[in-house]
């Protein structure tokens, strides 16, 4: 499947809600759907051996995310196994440890024996001993390696977090490509709607017709206005705005030995990242910038401010150019409470929203069109405005 495509991770998604809900769960058909039938060996009893290894991976997770559910309300277990389907699709030879590792890329986050009753804790504790004891010390030593890599400490700001990941893949470069699988399911997942937004429209005949057809009479959309979602559009900027990041701190470091996986993913996560930033975008003037006038002023100030190259730095606030600080003022948070404060503050914003929504499309675009592109004033010690 193209892997930045909203419609088919809906449909990843069902197949794989649909072998979750069944009356008697088969992990081994969950299993063949994420791996999409290959090999794990090139030997019969190696082949068979690795996948019951993974079974039991999946056992483990099924007790371990039982109840959680992501922010949106479908199950949380979802998460790690599309991420290890997405990260399959596009690789011939698959990696027992590498699977295991995007599996429980979280665990070490969300998975607290403080949640479960005591009985259940030790249940989990064995099936955990059982896997492990299954797999040879030096995979086994790597796994945790890579999970200690790619969990979040509390004192860890973003930027350090994935400073560290990628010091760490210098020997161990499979780690970028598990976290770019994991931010490509996060940016896919944050739309619960039957269908694509963009299924149905040309997005960039819609702008053209915008900025110069004088007798267009404006995007009418489709559907009323859905309410209002536990990620509404400010939260879903911070999404795009977390994989600049990500795609600016991987650009400035050595480029790690798994180049190709690397690229693939790398590219795929700014293809998603595109395409919603054109749906924010869409959004916005369908419901909540309906003045033809008040679209082509925004969008004509945001090209000329793009065109200037300062969406590819971070700005500081000035007060005469909407989308100077952006990133700066409304993005940068440490603090979970300071940094929804400041996303509820940027929601009523919807024209900074919408010329936001562009600078991302140039963002993305440019990380596209050029291999050295990253947003200057980002590093692995935060952000410094230019």
């Amino acid at each position: 499947m193209p892997l930045f495509d909203l419609t088919e991770f809906f449909k990843l998604s069902s197949a794989l809600n649909y072998n979750l809900s069944a009356a008697s769960l088969n992990r081994y058909n969950v299993l063949m759907y994420i791996i999409g039938n290959k090999r794990l060996a090139a030997d019969e009893a190696g082949d068979r051996e690795q996948k019951g290894i993974l079974m039991e991976a999946l056992g483990y997770l099924f007790s371990a995310y039982s109840d959680k559910r992501r922010r949106l309300g479908p199950m949380a277990v979802l998460h790690p196994l599309r991420s290890a389907a997405i990260y399959t699709r596009f690789l011939d030879n698959l990696s027992l440890v590498n699977l295991l590792t995007l599996l429980f890329h979280d665990i070490l986050e969300d998975v607290k024996p403080g949640q479960f009753d005591v009985r259940k804790w030790k249940t989990m504790e064995g099936q955990l001993y059982s896997l492990m004891q299954r797999m040879d010390s030096v995979d086994e030593s790597k796994l945790m390696q890579n999970l200690l890599c790619l969990t979040r400490t509390a004192r860890e700001s973003y930027y350090q977090y994935i400073g560290r990941l990628l010091d760490n893949a210098r020997s161990s470069p499979e780690l970028v490509a598990v976290k770019l699988a994991d931010r490509l399911d996060n940016t896919l997942d944050m739309r619960i709607d039957l269908e694509d937004a963009l299924a149905r429209i040309d997005f960039f005949e819609t702008i053209f017709q915008i900025l110069f057809v004088t007798n267009y009479s404006g995007y009418k959309p489709m559907m009323d206005h859905a309410p209002t979602s536990a990620i509404n559009g400010a939260r879903r900027l911070y999404q795009l705005f977390k994989n600049a990041v990500l795609l600016s701190l991987i650009r400035q470091h050595t480029p790690p030995a798994d180049r190709q996986a690397v690229k693939i993913l790398f590219d795929a996560v700014s293809e998603a990242s595109l395409k919603e930033a054109q749906r924010t975008l869409i959004h916005l003037i369908s419901y909540h910038v309906k003045d033809l006038k008040d679209q082509r002023s925004l969008l004509l100030e945001a090209m000329q401010y793009c065109y200037s190259g300062r969406s590819d730095l971070v700005t500081k606030p000035d007060g005469s150019q909407l989308l100077d600080g952006l990133f700066s003022t409304y993005f940068r948070h440490k603090s979970g409470k300071a940094r929804n404060k400041h996303l509820d503050i940027l929601y009523q914003n919807k024209p900074l929203m919408l010329q936001a929504s562009v600078a991302f499309l140039v963002i993305f675009l440019s990380f596209l069109n050029d291999e050295k592109f990253y947003i200057q004033g980002i590093s692995a010690s935060g952000i410094r405005a230019k």
